[in-house]
């Protein structure tokens, strides 16, 4: 079977055949210059931010990644505070956000009556489209203010024996800002994704697990999750390299603190934030190519988090295989 798939694909067994004409040869090479486009572009990028990054990189070197210090007056950089706060804002808002999507898109696509499921699902992916620098905007003017008055009170009463929560909330820059506004921007995109997940779960699956005296709640936890696991894994990682890489809704709301704490209620900064505040004012070679070496450094931590969803998706995938 796998030899008459791959004769059929092949351009050289289909030109023999005389199946192959000039409109297909066109085609191909049409998609395999759009397949190449996407790697070229890559090795580009990466090619000049190496070069732009060198002179930082020969000066700091892989120390760089463990150097808290941030001294322009001379020309002294360090990235660890701005690599904690990056994993700090991201790993906390999936955390949040995860939860969240998985429940939006099993109440869209398991519970949600059909009159609600096109106007709400439709409102979620709207969220989706707001841009960056409006939804920075909000969080200065509404959700900052409403998050120290109420959520924030809240949470030092009742958390504020842990580390994350333990002062209190003065001011509406934060690591937790931060966390609010990724999370945000992150649950349209997982769940988007989940819903569509679940639509393509088999329906004879769920309607033979009903028919033997399964519960609403059984099906979702025996045959939905486990079937459609690859791609909210998947989802959550796509989730995950969003919060990663933003910048102008953190630099508004993050406060632009150069501090490493547990502490959410302390203003932060990230790669992003740092980079998106500052590159435009610098004013030094060393600073401009240290911002370049941290987009380098951003950058290759979104391909190994691609690279690790890449691998998570096919073993899992493999997995369920073997078990069918």
């Amino acid at each position: 079977m796998a030899t008459a798939t791959g004769s059929v694909s092949d351009p050289a067994a289909l030109r023999r055949r005389g199946r192959f004409s000039i409109g297909d040869t066109v085609f191909y090479g049409l998609t395999l210059a759009a397949a190449l486009s996407a790697l070229v572009l890559l090795v580009l990028m990466l090619r000049e931010l190496i070069g732009d990054a060198s002179l930082a990189f020969d000066k700091f070197g892989l120390g760089f990644l463990t150097s808290r210090t941030w001294d322009p007056s001379n020309d002294v950089f360090g990235a660890a505070t701005f690599l904690f706060g990056t994993a700090l804002t991201s790993f906390a808002a999936l955390l949040i956000a995860a939860p969240l999507s998985i429940g939006i898109a099993l109440f869209l696509t398991e519970l949600a009556p059909g009159w609600l499921r096109g106007p709400v699902g439709a409102l979620v992916e709207l969220l989706a489209s707001v841009p960056s620098v409006v939804l920075g905007l909000w969080g200065i003017l509404v959700m900052g203010p409403w998050l120290v008055e109420h959520v924030a009170p809240f949470l030092h009463r009742t958390l504020g024996w842990t580390p994350f929560f333990k002062t209190e909330l003065t001011a509406a820059p934060s690591f937790f800002s931060a966390i609010a506004i990724l999370t945000i921007m992150m649950v349209p995109i997982i769940s988007s994704i989940c819903r569509e997940l679940f639509l393509n779960v088999p329906s004879d699956l769920k309607e033979g697990a009903l028919a033997l005296g399964a519960t609403r709640w059984e099906v979702v936890r025996g045959v939905v999750l486990p079937y459609a696991r690859a791609g909210v894994a998947a989802a959550m990682i796509l989730g995950l390299g969003r919060a990663v890489g933003e910048a102008i809704a953190v630099t508004q709301v993050i406060g632009n603190n150069e501090a490493i704490t547990w502490n959410l209620f302390q203003p932060g900064d990230t790669l992003a934030s740092r980079i998106a505040s500052l590159y435009q004012g610098a004013n030094t070679a060393t600073l401009i190519s240290t911002l370049v070496y941290m987009a380098l450094i951003l950058l290759a931590f979104s391909l190994v988090v691609n690279l690790l969803a890449r691998v998570i998706v096919t073993r899992v995938a493999a997995r369920q295989e073997g078990r069918t």
